[in-house]
């Protein structure tokens, strides 16, 4: 019997340590400090966190499934590199998720919740103030947290971790495909929003988050680029 329960609290603290490196490894694609094609071998990762090559694989192969990294047949793991039709893709499940996440979260939204999204966009208004890459990467997961905590509050978890894996995936298109060095989520709008909660306008509300992600997308550059050889490289 103490065998069994040995194995199983193995087993348990075995998953822990690979979700707590999925974890830091998405927050760290959300916040763009690894870039679209970083390598990520299991051999780095586990000696980066202390951990064997078998909880180190176990945390890339979530990753994969999330569409955050991608597992190359005798290469390895890498940070993913969408394309653009998955850039849109992302963007469009976007625009058919969060006008319903915010109707959920506008009937369960208390007076508390409201005070935590206002001092959420003046951190973010604070740190867009900033120079300097910490203050920059700071200002992106603040920005992508007030989308994470509309969802916490709607209260269904099915929907939170959705929405944990669109952030991170649209972080990465913002990452590859922006133009702007504006922020990659408009700090107004955020505002905007809230006020609509507020004002229990609902149909606004969603208008307003519609008009908010179309924003985001629009900054983007998914154009279609045709590869040239070598030479056609070179005489241009």
């Amino acid at each position: 019997m103490k065998s069994v329960v040995k194995a199983q609290q193995a087993e348990d603290s075995a998953e822990t340590g690979a979700q707590q490196i999925r974890d830091a490894i998405r927050e760290a694609i959300v916040e763009r400090r690894l870039s679209p094609g970083t390598k990520l071998s299991e051999s780095d990762v586990g000696n980066l966190f202390n951990v064997s090559r078998t909880l180190a694989r176990a945390a890339l192969q979530a990753l994969s499934y999330e569409g955050l990294v991608s597992v190359e047949k005798n290469r390895g793991a890498f940070v993913a590199y969408p394309s653009p039709d998955e850039a849109r893709q992302i963007f469009a499940a976007r625009r058919l998720v969060e006008p319903g996440i915010l109707r959920e979260a506008a009937a369960r939204i208390t007076p508390g919740d409201i005070t935590q999204l206002r001092q959420l966009l003046l951190e973010e208004g604070r740190l867009m103030s900033e120079r300097g890459q910490t203050a920059r990467r700071a200002e992106i997961k603040a920005s992508g947290d007030f989308h994470l905590m509309l969802a916490e509050i709607s209260g269904n978890a099915i929907m939170q971790r959705f929405m944990e894996e669109l952030v991170a995936r649209s972080s990465l298109v913002i990452a590859l495909y922006g133009q702007s060095t504006a922020s990659s989520c408009g700090h107004s709008e955020h505002g905007d929003i809230i006020a609509a909660i507020e004002n229990d306008d609902l149909d606004r509300a969603c208008q307003l988050m519609l008009h908010h992600i179309a924003h985001i997308e629009a900054d983007l550059d998914l154009r279609e680029r045709k590869s040239l050889g070598l030479k056609e490289a070179f005489e241009l």
